[in-house]
């Protein structure tokens, strides 16, 4: 064991150079035989597939090769076999043949490129993946395939391939000593071998690396996370090292969900401690990662493809039937969270939120998000959660999270220290790794404001720009949002009115559709809610289970909402943008004579943002009925839902509150009660609030504004609630 557990090797693929029984000759053969696939594997009319795509991609200097091992093993299902067994020995003899064919199909070459190029063999595989968790220890040095989400990635770094070494007494040189691929070293020899000759007599450890004459390739190391999927419940979800080298650096981002297919390798860990503390002593343990040899794409964001996924003919025609009812946006609303009661307009708005609208890339390079965001703004007990638990469970790509334990860098991303290197690397969030699909937050409210300002570029422009640490970048999230959060009061309080909430206008521009969520008393609805419950707890599992009449089971929605993004991107018709242009100017004006009448800002927050909002709902309409255009009936109904969501909250008053949604008058009322409070009464002193507010009224001022005014001292602290309608005055 003393090799194996030798300090300055890290071991990589394999325990010896090659494997038991396999010779010199029998590689020769191999690559005889590979060669041989490059050259004469074609597919119908004698296409050519790999020689052609070879001499392509040398020709653009791209010097790599994409083989399917499928196709591989479809022309001689041995040497595929030999290549998944033992790829550390056949891998480098079948990148040699590639080099080989190509020095072949591309001369002769232009002056000053005679010398070929070597060329990397990149695999892919239509196999049936792994999980993280059945990596075991009799798959070590053999090819594995495991889908994942990438959470970190480092910098590029160099790593030799072949190192040239001399002797510091005598100058011996030892040219060209290769080093195995991977997260493998190199033991420098402890004597020189001209001792073995008796010329001289050199030191211990004589050697040193000639940098001036090493080769190297780039390499970098990225972290894989194991789909949250398959993570069992109640477990942590398990991470693995990725080692990926040459043209294969780079193609991958935090937030990427991927298949990988490589080499499942182990190396030594460091167990020299600093400080002078103890070495581990344990004798051959080893960590695993994973060498790749190729990447592939699971989910492209870009319209929600899912590269992984494919729909049959049958399937096919059956989705276009359902888009083709009339009343296919009715069952996909009931399809949404069907256990909960009523409730229409929110599942028909989630509905749109599943579907999204179309992501534009503009002639100047700016894009335009197609994501819609919603908040569910109430009463606790309301079904807000079991909203978000829902579009967890069927969106493609979901992140479930609580505001109360999330933290910025924990929503957006973070900055760490590789403890094996000491560099600083990205570390992605909830809202990168939400990627092309949907981030559930819950308890939105209870979040520090901080915290919510963070997420302020991750839901508008939909990137998250990171600059700490010497590290400056920009990060995807294109995600859509889905918020619950409760009054400031706990439950909603109507005689308070815009004191109900504690959010800025800047975060709640930001979503498309706000819903105020109430627990109302209705005698005949509490009935006809309690009759629901019973049948739901009072069913069995297989029963409730099944989809009634009209409903869309799970999965049959989860995939045609995967089809639906897949196959569509609608645009808005030239009629539908007439008439929404129309119905716009009316609604700002609408809003100005409001205020005008009432000689107060009902704070309706009818911007350029909200207009794109109703764009984005109708796109998603049309995208239900996978039509290519959002027609004047799909604008109507985004009309409609914008006014129950975001309208009806505003001109109830509960959106009111903020500067910017205030009138000079109103403002100057405010500054003249709080200059009042502030010069007559001390610190330290307390007053009742009801007697405060009665003081007021006497000198004619609004009760409301009065009442703003103590809300907005307490929330900057300049006022302290004590004991019931006490009010201790900490004016500084």
């Amino acid at each position: 064991m003393e090799g194996f557990d030798d300090a300055g090797i890290f071991f990589s693929d394999n325990f010896s150079q090659s494997a038991p029984g396999v010779t010199r000759n029998d590689l020769q053969s191999v690559k005889f035989k590979f060669k041989e696939f490059l050259k004469q594997f074609h597919t119908g009319n004698f296409d050519y597939k790999y020689r052609d795509m070879l001499k392509q991609n040398y020709n653009l200097k791209k010097y790599y090769l994409e083989v399917n091992l499928e196709d591989l093993a479809s022309f001689d299902e041995k040497l595929a076999e030999k290549l998944h067994k033992q790829p550390t020995e056949h891998l480098p003899v079948f990148e040699e043949a590639a080099t080989d064919v190509a020095d072949t199909v591309t001369s002769p070459r232009p002056p000053g490129e005679e010398e070929v190029e070597s060329v990397q063999i990149m695999l892919h595989s239509n196999g049936v993946p792994s999980s993280l968790r059945d990596l075991k220890s009799n798959m070590v040095s053999q090819l594995v395939k495991i889908p994942g989400i990438v959470v970190s990635a480092s910098g590029i770094k160099a790593k030799a391939v072949s190192v040239t070494i001399q002797c510091r007494s005598c100058g011996n040189t030892v040219p060209k000593l290769p080093i195995r691929p991977g997260l493998e070293g190199y033991a420098l020899p402890r004597r020189c071998n001209t001792e073995q000759t008796g010329q001289t007599k050199c030191p211990l450890d004589p050697y040193q690396i000639r940098t001036d004459s090493c080769e190297c390739v780039d390499f970098q190391i990225l972290k894989l996370q194991e789909p949250t999927d398959m993570v069992p419940q109640g477990e942590m979800p398990r991470h693995i090292q990725l080692y990926v080298d040459r043209f294969l650096c780079d193609k991958v981002v935090p937030g990427n969900r991927v298949s990988v297919l490589g080499v499942y390798s182990i190396k030594k860990n460091k167990s020299a401690k600093k400080g002078g503390g103890t070495r581990d002593k344990t004798i051959g343990v080893r960590a695993p990662y994973i060498r790749v040899i190729g990447v592939t794409h699971d989910f492209d964001v870009i319209g929600g493809r899912n590269s992984t996924t494919s729909f049959t003919a049958e399937e096919e025609d059956l989705f276009r039937k359902l888009a083709s009812s009339p009343n296919i946006y009715e069952r996909i609303a009931k399809s949404v969270a069907p256990s909960i009661f009523g409730f229409e307009d929110i599942k028909k708005a989630i509905s749109c939120l599943l579907f999204s609208g179309s992501r534009k890339q503009l002639p100047d390079g700016l894009t335009r998000r197609g994501d819609i965001n919603i908040l569910l703004l109430g009463d606790p007990g309301t079904a807000k959660s079991q909203m978000l638990k829902f579009v967890d469970k069927v969106s493609p790509i979901a992140v479930y999270t609580s505001g109360k334990g999330s933290s910025a860098s924990g929503l957006t991303a973070s900055v760490i220290k590789d403890p094996q290197s000491r560099n600083f690397a990205l570390e992605g969030g909830a809202m990168v790794l939400a990627d092309g699909g949907v981030v559930c937050i819950d308890e939105f409210d209870k979040m520090r404001e901080d915290d919510r300002v963070a997420i302020h570029e991750a839901m508008e422009q939909q990137t998250i720009s990171i600059a700490k640490a010497g590290l400056t970048t920009t990060l995807n999230s294109r995600c859509s949002v889905l918020a619950a959060a409760n009054s400031v009061f706990g439950r909603w309080d109507e005689t308070k009115g815009e004191e109900n909430i504690d959010f800025m206008p800047t975060i709640l521009s930001r979503f498309d559709m706000i819903f105020i969520v109430k627990d109302e008393h209705n005698q005949a609805r509490d009935i006809t809610i309690a009759k629901h419950i019973m049948n739901i707890h009072m069913k069995t599992t297989d029963t409730s289970s099944e989809p009634k009449d009209g409903e869309l089971s799970l999965q049959m929605l989860k995939k045609y909402l995967n089809y639906c993004r897949r196959r569509c991107g609608p645009r808005l018709s030239q009629e539908a943008g007439e008439k929404l242009k129309t119905k716009y100017v009316l609604m700002r004006e609408g809003t100005l004579k409001h205020q005008l009448d009432n000689e107060k800002n009902l704070s309706i927050p009818i911007t350029v943002r909200q207009l794109e909002a109703i764009i984005r709902i109708s796109e998603a309409l049309a995208k239900m009925e996978l039509q290519p255009f959002a027609t004047e009936r799909h604008v109507d109904e985004a009309l409609r839902l914008f006014q129950v969501s975001t309208l009806d909250a505003a001109m109830s008053g509960s959106l009111a509150g903020a500067d910017e949604f205030t009138t000079s008058v109103d403002h100057d009322i405010f500054l003249k009660i709080e200059k009042q409070l502030k010069r007559r009464f001390a610190v330290g002193v307390q007053v009742s609030e009801h007697t405060i507010i009665n003081d007021f009224i006497r000198q004619k001022y609004p009760e409301a504004a009065i009442r703003k005014v103590i809300q907005a001292m307490i929330m900057r602290g300049e006022l302290m609630h004590r004991m019931q309608r006490k009010l201790l005055l900490r004016i500084r």
